[in-house]
């Protein structure tokens, strides 16, 4: 046992011996504020390298990344000497778009972005994080807007098209949203078309037609885990519990790396009173899903 302690103790020794020798990288104050937790403490390690004469642009723009959340005004500090240092970043008025978004300076955030546009016309990322920004406030339209403008710039990417018909389908344009995605069909794989179009029905609560669409994307890829997710879900919807239940074990068999079928499944149990089969489910989800605590414990919450 003593052997061991002091082993233990020397391996501890070494690992800390990076914490006591000279730096003068700003790469490695960098990592050492990574796995800090505490903002003070990292604002502490970091506030020097503001100064430091190898420091980058994209250095600074990590720095002020590790500070956004709890340090706005630092952060702030940060992006002004990364456009000091790099002017004409993109990635700079992007950021500096975000941190003045988190001390509410609402033109100094317009004004990031027209620059950032400025910059790069053909870039999509300005029109995505306006798109983020305005549908974390709830404005969908706006929202739906910007990222009708970056599917424009790269009509290629297919992510861009499905969120856009989304959003659309969310302010109630479900018409257009169906025109997006039947717009689609030759490049999208017919499975995943057939769940995108009971999705759009499932949002208008249009239960029947959705649980249609998802019966005819599990019978064109009888393994696609996603198709048997949805079906259960909407299953569930029309009062079919027997019938969910399976298209949720048969999801969760087809991609075993996946919590949610289970956890929906939970949350089914929990919901209709079933608490014997809710102890099993989340015995059987705690043990194979050891790092989601919180997703588990609110998807088998039983009512008292």
């Amino acid at each position: 046992m003593r052997t061991v302690l002091i082993a233990c103790g020397l391996a501890a020794l070494v690992h800390m011996v990076p914490l006591f020798l000279p730096r003068n990288m700003p790469e490695q104050e960098l990592a050492i504020a990574r796995v800090t937790a505490e903002v003070p403490n990292r604002l502490l390690l970091l506030k020097p390298l503001k100064q430091h004469p190898k420091i980058t642009g994209a250095e600074l723009r990590e720095a002020a990344e590790l500070l956004l959340e709890g340090a706005p005004a630092e952060a702030q500090e940060f992006v002004e000497e990364a456009e000091r240092r790099e002017p004409g970043s993109v990635e700079t008025q992007l950021l500096r778009a975000r941190v003045c978004r988190a001390e509410r300076m609402e033109r100094c955030v317009r004004e990031s972005f027209e620059q950032a546009a400025r910059l790069a016309p053909a870039d999509t990322r300005p029109d995505l994080l306006w798109a983020d920004m305005r549908e974390q406030d709830g404005d969908l339209e706006a929202a739906a807007e910007a990222v009708d403008r970056a599917r424009k710039k790269a009509p290629g990417e297919l992510a861009l098209h499905l969120r856009y018909s989304r959003l659309l389908s969310a302010v109630g344009r479900s018409g257009e949203a169906e025109g997006v995605l039947r717009a689609l069909a030759s490049r999208l794989p017919a499975d995943q078309l057939l769940v995108e179009l009971g999705l759009l029905r499932a949002r208008e609560g249009r239960t029947e037609e959705a649980r249609a669409f998802f019966t005819q994307a599990v019978e064109q890829s009888p393994r696609s885990a996603v198709a048997h997710y949805h079906l259960g879900a909407v299953q569930f919807q029309l009062g079919n519990l027997d019938a969910a239940e399976e298209e949720l074990l048969t999801a969760d068999r087809l991609n075993v790396a996946d919590p949610r079928p289970l956890a929906a499944l939970c949350a089914m149990q929990a919901k209709a009173g079933r608490r014997d089969a809710v102890r099993v489910t989340k015995m059987d989800l705690e043990r194979r899903f050891q790092g989601q605590a919180e997703l588990i414990r609110e998807a088998c919450r039983m009512d008292p």
